[in-house]
């Protein structure tokens, strides 16, 4: 079975088509986008349906779009070694929005849901164990959101005198600066010093 062969399999099975909101195939992989409401449904219809078996959960992650009115995707990699084949499933969400976890029908979806809420802030109906996973435990706010702060918000240092860790605010050594990436090949639309010689 193709990727095409699967898109018309599932687009036409009368289980799986009505939770479908989109679908499409870019760069020869397929992505369905999905309601919240039915990833769980959908994940173990593809999971136990002896036409797909997509057995293995290779990864949750999310992606920010900011201008969105719903500005996280949340987007699930599924693998079925017995097909040789892969799919992607999307789950659009606003910062309010509350996804169903999905632990229950992948034990690993725990870590990935963890690191979600850590990087995005995105919650996770049924996981029982949303903490910080990759940051420090009284870390404020989301690195992954497009909206943080590129030099974050506090600079962590050891105090020798003290020992302990510091927390402070971020000082820049600079100003933020500007920089021309014009090619130095084809030159510089102003004047340098001297090259007025060269015109003469």
């Amino acid at each position: 079975m193709n990727i095409k062969n699967l898109l018309q399999k599932i687009t036409t099975d009368s289980n799986l088509k009505s939770f479908i909101i989109k679908s499409e195939i870019s760069f020869d992989e397929l992505t369905f986008t999905v309601d919240k409401n039915s990833i769980q449904e959908i994940l173990i219809r593809l999971k136990e349906n002896r036409d797909y078996l997509f057995r293995i959960l290779i990864d949750i992650c999310g992606v920010d779009y900011p201008s969105r009115e719903k500005r996280f995707d949340v987007v699930y990699q599924l693998l079925s070694i017995e097909k040789n084949l892969r799919i992607r499933i999307k789950v659009e969400s606003s910062e309010e929005d509350l996804i169903p976890s999905v632990v229950n029908i992948f034990t690993c979806a725990h870590w990935y849901e963890r690191e979600i809420w850590d990087m995005y802030g995105v919650f996770f109906v049924g996981n029982n164990d949303l903490r910080r996973i990759l940051t420090d435990y009284g870390f404020s706010g989301y690195p992954m959101r497009k909206d943080f702060p590129v030099t974050g918000n506090v600079e962590v240092t050891y105090d020798e005198e003290k020992q302990k860790v510091i927390y402070e605010p971020v000082k820049l050594a600079q100003e933020f600066r500007d920089f021309n990436f014009t090619s130095p090949w084809e030159g510089e639309e102003y004047i340098l010093p001297g090259d007025e010689k060269a015109t003469k």
